[in-house]
């Protein structure tokens, strides 16, 4: 029974997906801390757009949106051939094991730090030392709370649209227009994930203004819609390697099967 399970393409494909799915959504959590300049990492100058009054703005964005944009597409792939239920199990699954990470990274942030640790950390690191190596993985590990719950919720949040979605403009197009359920779920879905995530953490947890909120959220969709549109030939690149996995045959029963659950 046990290498019958391990032998079947469907649950190793299933198996692959979601381990990539949860690792990417893990990694994006914990990398959202840094905030990175997109123009001068690109080797531009930084705009300097004015946005509901709120100027000074430009592509100033969390490390987390480099890899959010492939967690919303493997939505949209193991949606078209697992369903919504395959979708949203890994999701709360997905949801559970960010909360456990944390809990132990807090619970590391607590532990007492040794003084060689401390002051030789430029060994380790196989550069300079830090002045204080333990303040600095606080700083760097430990992300206020209100920023999990609003990535948390957001997600979750996105996730429901995006099946809703997916699905919805499927069982209009068909099977045709895989580009257009994919990627018009994802930019519904992301759009609001980059507002839901910014209100809760900022606007209701760090009383920033609302304009200022809404200015940089809309700055970050406008990110994450052209990443979308870019990412969207990926999509005919994985359906083509899954379908030639699986076989044709059996690919197009699973997409089937999946419509209706």
């Amino acid at each position: 029974m046990i290498k019958q399970f391990y032998e079947n393409k469907i649950n190793r494909l299933y198996l692959f997906l979601g381990g990539f799915f949860v690792t990417n959504a893990l990694i994006a959590e914990f990398i959202g801390v840094k905030i990175f300049s997109l123009e001068q990492t690109l080797g531009f100058e930084p705009f300097n757009w004015e946005i509901f009054g709120v100027d000074g703005l430009g592509f100033n964005l969390t490390a987390g949106v480099v890899l959010w944009p492939v967690v919303f597409i493997m939505t949209d792939v193991i949606n078209e051939y697992f369903g919504s239920k395959g979708v949203k199990l890994l999701s709360y699954m997905t949801v559970g094991l960010i909360l456990y990470a944390f809990m132990m990274v807090y619970a590391a942030i607590g532990l007492a730090p040794n003084s060689w640790w401390q002051s030789e950390s430029g060994i380790l690191t196989g550069g300079p030392g830090l002045a204080d190596m333990d303040l600095a993985f606080k700083k760097i590990f430990g992300q206020g709370l209100w920023i999990i719950f609003g990535s948390l919720i957001a997600f979750v949040i996105g996730q429901i649209v995006d099946v809703a979605t997916f699905h919805r403009i499927k069982s209009v197009t068909g099977e045709g227009r895989v580009w257009l359920r994919a990627t018009g779920s994802t930019l519904v879905s992301q759009f609001i994930d980059s507002f839901v995530v910014l209100i809760i953490a900022f606007y209701i947890g760090s009383d920033w203004d609302l304009v200022r909120v809404l200015a940089i959220g809309l700055v970050n969709y406008l990110y994450k819609f052209i990443i979308a549109i870019i990412l969207t030939p990926a999509i005919y690149g994985a359906h083509r390697l899954i379908d030639q996995y699986l076989g044709y045959e059996v690919a197009n029963q699973l997409k089937k099967e999946a419509q209706t659950i």
